[in-house]
């Protein structure tokens, strides 16, 4: 039988408001240095150094500090004219723009907590003023923000890809069209709701071909990011490390000469919010590495795949069971931290039962992130909800249907993995 106390502490500590980070941190501690023989201080302080040093994972920051930039250079607003271009005329305009713009904002941010927070304070005022309610602004914002990790370069699949030994590239190429699933499903939910409230588009006429090419013209550098990022990687020009970095100056470059937004002062900043994001993302990853070393250390990933087993030999009854898991554990478990400790866990069954390692990350990504926006622990719940001052109760009357529709999709995605591995297979 494992030694189950550090999954108790760690739940103990999580519902008394401790961050997941530390909690891993002090369960991990405290089973190595009274529950386990023969691992000193040494070993347990190299184990959280190991994941941080470690050169894929070095792709997080430099992703993180390309957002930051863009954030600051102009990129983000130039992204949402040219989104409202497309959008505008249609009713539910603005709702659409904010769909769309996660949809482009994951090709630079990867953060979907960075992308909720992002648009709630740009989006939401304006969508009230148009005569949207806060809570149903407020629930398109947060789902929308399902789009953004698996988009690339969406810092979850990085860091499953990480996790789980498979291609980073692979993990992106998976990702393109299920987001776009996603966004179509929400700009068809968006009209429709929108349509029986009356609610007018954001524009009145039609864009000129002559102000579409002008947008286009303004936003093509934004645009060209996440295919260069896929084709470089595709081509084997650089790993994805490489295109991470290659992705800051890119950045800096498009904010400071392009758009002559980004100036010298806002370095500071960005170096800061960088710092500071970075920060939390590697403190999760550590604390759950060596979490994981306790896992591994009892057997508990061999114990639970033998469970998962028995429950049945199906593997789409297999696959259901994991989106109800990974359906509640993301309203409680920060996604970084999810994807560190599940892979060991589950992989070996998923394999068994014949689901693609890539396939599967997918899966995992989407229904963490899905966990995410679902009342009443989802962390991009919470990360809107502290920019808008919306209630629970108010995000969840208005924002079901939105919920459902990334549901179905992910469905879709879970039980035919071809909308997934299309291109990959290529």
């Amino acid at each position: 039988m494992p030694n189950l106390i550090p999954i108790l502490i760690v739940f103990v500590l999580f519902f008394l408001g401790v961050p997941v980070a530390f909690a891993m941190l002090i369960a991990s501690f405290i089973y190595f240095t009274f529950m386990c023989d023969g691992v000193t201080m040494f070993t347990m302080v190299s184990s959280l150094l190991t994941q941080a040093e470690s050169f894929t994972m070095l792709a997080v920051p430099f992703f993180i500090t390309a957002g930051t930039i863009m954030g600051y250079g102009g990129v983000s607003e130039n992204l949402m004219d040219f989104c409202e271009l497309l959008t505008g005329r249609f009713r539910g305009g603005l709702g659409a723009t904010n769909c769309l713009l996660s949809t482009f904002m994951g090709g630079i941010s990867g953060s979907s907590c960075a992308d909720a927070a992002f648009e709630a304070k740009m989006l939401v005022p304006e969508m009230e003023k148009r005569g949207y309610s806060k809570g149903y602004a407020s629930a398109i914002t947060a789902a929308s923000s399902c789009i953004t990790p698996i988009i690339p370069p969406g810092i979850a699949l990085i860091i499953y890809a990480t996790a789980a030994g498979c291609s980073i590239g692979d993990m992106f190429m998976a990702g393109y069209i299920p987001g776009i699933m996603i966004c179509a499903a929400l700009m068809i939910t968006n009209y429709v709701v929108s349509k029986r409230r009356g609610l007018k588009p954001s524009r009145e006429q039609k864009a000129t071909p002559k102000e579409f090419l002008h947008q286009l013209g303004k936003s093509i550098w934004a645009l060209l990011m996440p295919l260069g990022i896929i084709m470089g990687m595709r081509l084997g020009w650089f790993t994805p490390t490489e295109c991470a970095a290659i992705t800051v100056v890119y950045s800096i470059f498009v904010g400071a000469l392009v758009y002559k937004k980004l100036k010298p002062k806002h370095m500071k900043r960005v170096i800061v919010e960088s710092v500071n994001s970075t920060a939390s993302v590697v403190l999760i990853l550590s604390s759950a590495s060596l979490f994981s070393r306790y896992m591994v250390w009892e057997g508990i990933p061999q114990k639970a795949a033998g469970a998962l087993a028995a429950i049945s030999s199906n593997k789409y009854v297999f696959i259901l069971i994991i989106m109800l898991f990974m359906l509640v554990l993301g309203m409680f478990l920060d996604t970084a931290a999810a994807l560190v400790i599940l892979p060991p866990l589950l992989l070996p069954v998923a394999t068994a039962l014949g689901i693609d390692v890539v396939h599967f990350g997918i899966i995992l990504c989407l229904m963490d992130t899905i966990g995410g926006i679902t009342p009443p622990f989802g962390v991009m719940l919470f990360a809107v909800m502290g920019v808008t001052k919306v209630s629970i109760k108010e995000y969840l009357k208005e924002g079901w249907p939105l919920i459902a529709a990334v549901f179905g999709v992910i469905l879709l995605v879970s039980f035919v993995p071809e909308f997934c591995m299309f291109l990959v297979n290529l």
